[in-house]
């Protein structure tokens, strides 16, 4: 999080535009990646105190040192017991104090709640979250970075994967290259799915080996200064043992992808650019099988906001990151899946991701 610690200021400034709006005299911040995003600080445990004119972290004696390191722009509250000891004092003067109710537990917030009794508590959703949606200059120049790095990383693997190779070797030799070539480690628990396997969106990746002809989904990500990417390819071990099934799977999946990128563009709504893939497979007479969102947005975390599909709430704005991913899951099978990143810019979106996409290996 170091290179993000410039745009440190303008994250609070607009945090704090947020809690004056919202009638808040401060807010705690407990989530993990919002904690390092509004303060840089990547230690495991801290809170953050934040109101119109102090920025405070709260944590434990591990990460004193730490703080002083990675969040210059924040004063330190050490905590020796527990941080309901020292919430009295360091809420004294703010009568109304937010929290994230989407992450607090609701022992975590009791505690709060009797800590500092006399305090107004607001319950809130999403704040942070909505300011991480639309990523800055550095934080693109990472994502791209980590884009590339999976780009490179699934090369590598495609290059040894052979028939009879088992799902968790494939997915060894990709996790190796990004570790060893840049990446804080996987952006996620790697998925190789090969033949009924891949039916299963998220299947778990085993010791199933690699066939001749079967679809294989891999859906993998690198981590990079604390930012994930996300890629999936659907590949066949040479020519598919069912030529015409597959292709026509494969195509429908391509084209409903190809479609929704080009549709992409400040001020669709998640819904609408859902609309367009799922269109596409439902003329396809696949449209039960695409039982999942388009895309969601990726950054800190490997799903924030904002989220394409039937129920999504979100508008795609400038600046926003998001991966586009439509599918097909047949029972029995196996699955295709063809998943992008890109980067919604003033007219479009520029696709990120450079992996090629033609699935003969």
């Amino acid at each position: 999080m170091s290179a993000a610690l410039s745009s440190i200021p303008s994250r609070l400034a607009r945090l704090r535009s947020a809690l004056a709006e919202g009638g808040a005299d401060a807010i705690l911040i407990s989530h993990p990646e919002n904690r390092a995003y509004l303060s840089g600080f990547t230690g495991s445990a801290g809170i953050l105190l934040i109101t119109q004119d102090r920025a405070v972290i709260a944590t434990d004696f591990r990460y004193w040192e730490q703080v002083g390191l990675e969040a210059p722009h924040f004063e330190l509250a050490q905590i020796k017991t527990t941080i309901n000891d020292l919430l009295p004092g360091l809420l004294e003067g703010l009568p109304k104090v937010a929290f994230e109710a989407d992450h607090a537990s609701y022992a975590m917030a009791q505690g709060w709640q009797e800590a500092a009794a006399g305090v107004e508590w607001r319950p809130t959703k999403g704040m942070t979250a909505d300011l991480r949606a639309i990523k800055d200059e550095g934080e693109i120049g990472i994502l791209r970075r980590a884009v590339l790095l999976a780009d490179a990383a699934l090369a590598a693997g495609l290059a040894e994967a052979r028939p009879g190779m088992a799902e968790l070797e494939l997915a060894w030799i990709i996790e190796s290259y990004m570790r060893t070539h840049g990446a804080q480690g996987v952006a996620f628990d790697l998925h190789v799915a090969s033949g009924p396997n891949g039916a299963r969106p998220h299947a778990h990746t085993s010791e199933k080996k690699l066939q001749a002809g079967e679809p294989i989904v891999i859906d993998m990500g690198a981590k990079v200064d604390g930012y994930r990417s996300d890629l999936t390819r659907t590949v066949c071990l040479g020519e598919p043992a069912d030529a015409d099934k597959f292709w026509t799977v494969y195509n429908t999946v391509l084209g409903a992808q190809t479609a929704a990128m080009a549709a992409i563009r400040p001020g669709l709504t998640g819904k609408e650019a859902d609309a367009v893939a799922r269109d596409f497979i439902t003329q396809a007479g696949y449209g039960e099988a695409f039982g999942h969102g388009l895309g969601h947005g990726v950054g800190l975390e490997i799903h924030e906001q904002p989220f394409m599909g039937r129920l999504s709430t979100s508008t795609l704005q400038q600046n926003m990151v998001v991966t586009v991913e439509p599918g097909i899951y047949l029972p029995d099978w196996g699955g295709v899946r063809i998943e992008d990143i890109v980067l919604i810019t003033e007219n479009g979106a520029e696709v990120l991701t450079t992996a090629p996409k033609y699935p003969i290996i």
